[in-house]
């Protein structure tokens, strides 16, 4: 009959039930297939959705403090899986999810940091930086007595923004314009972090004149995209990988970050260019923030030092 046909489907698609662990060999076999589910669920979690990231430096001052426990959300520019396998330099097959949309000037990012200005690639892979997205890929940078300018127009100023105090309170003065800052990105340019630039972020497919007299501007960042060191002159004339060139195309996509706390800040000032494989997520919300100088030994004076009005700050 249909009632019995219909009894039969049910029970059919019915879950079935797991049998409850009785003896202890089957207890323990249980709790590990649970804390197994329980560890792929938050790799899941922490690989492609959020993460939480605790901030170590004064560089985003006082937009996010030292001691700030921040939200990351990796999946709105595109979760990418590991680079590589943890605790290891062994490389993983790469992929990023579609992105709801890209970086923005103004946002803050969370990215890999991609070295030092001389450096192919840092000396410790998967280290997290948080700065202010400046420029985005085809906008001109420049910084004139600390105030900055993207494509010509003065970049909004954050809410939060720092410079250090002299003696009497006054904000210290900029250095002069051609004064050259040694550690400055590109190396052997003569601008320093107060007059800088003007310095054009590259895009995916833009084409660039190379000749000797800028090629120094460009040689970090073509030499990161190869992960080798490819950039040279010879005779006069530029070369890549041994064959002379004229121009270069670039195949990542840049970005300029610099920190809130302008003057206490290493940021792509001193070591360069963010390509986009390198972004990580958008930081959104503190989560909490107490005194991290305090020691877990101390538990009760550092749950004194929570910030009550730093809870679930959303930030901007």
């Amino acid at each position: 009959t249909q009632p019995e046909e219909k009894s039969k489907k049910f029970h059919f698609w019915k879950k079935k039930e797991r049998k409850k662990p009785e003896t202890i060999q089957e207890k323990v076999v249980e709790f590990f297939r649970q804390l197994l589910f329980a560890a792929i669920a938050a790799f899941f979690i922490i690989t492609f959705i959020i993460q939480n990231t605790r901030i170590p430096t004064g560089s985003m001052e006082d937009t996010i403090l030292v001691g700030d426990f921040v939200l990351v959300n990796k999946f709105i520019y595109g979760s990418s899986s590991p680079k590589y396998i943890p605790f290891t330099e062994i490389e993983l097959p790469f992929f990023r999810l579609p992105a709801l949309k890209e970086p923005e000037a103004t946002d803050i990012v969370v990215f890999e940091y991609p070295g030092d200005r001389d450096q192919l690639v840092p000396n410790e892979l998967g280290v997290n930086y948080v700065k202010r997205c400046i420029g985005t890929p085809g906008d001109t940078v420049e910084i004139i007595d600390k105030v900055v300018f993207v494509n010509g127009k003065e970049f909004w100023r954050p809410t939060y923004i720092k410079y250090y105090k002299g003696r009497y309170g006054d904000y210290l003065k900029p250095l002069p314009k051609g004064v050259a800052e040694q550690r400055i990105f590109p190396k052997g340019m003569s601008w320093n972090e107060d007059n800088y630039g003007p310095l054009v972020i590259p895009r995916k497919g833009q084409t660039i004149p190379l000749n000797i007299y800028n090629v120094e501007q460009w040689r970090t960042t073509i030499d990161r995209e190869f992960a080798e060191k490819v950039v040279g002159i010879k005779n006069g004339a530029v070369t890549i990988k041994d064959v002379p060139v004229s121009s270069y195309t670039f195949k990542k996509d840049y970005y300029f970050m610099m920190g809130d706390n302008r003057d206490d800040s290493l940021d792509s000032r001193f070591w360069g260019l963010v390509p986009r494989d390198l972004v990580v997520g958008q930081a959104f919300i503190t989560l909490f923030s107490w005194d991290r100088d305090i020691p877990f030994t101390q538990l009760f004076k550092l749950l004194g030092s929570i910030r009550l009005d730093r809870i679930l700050l959303l930030l901007h």
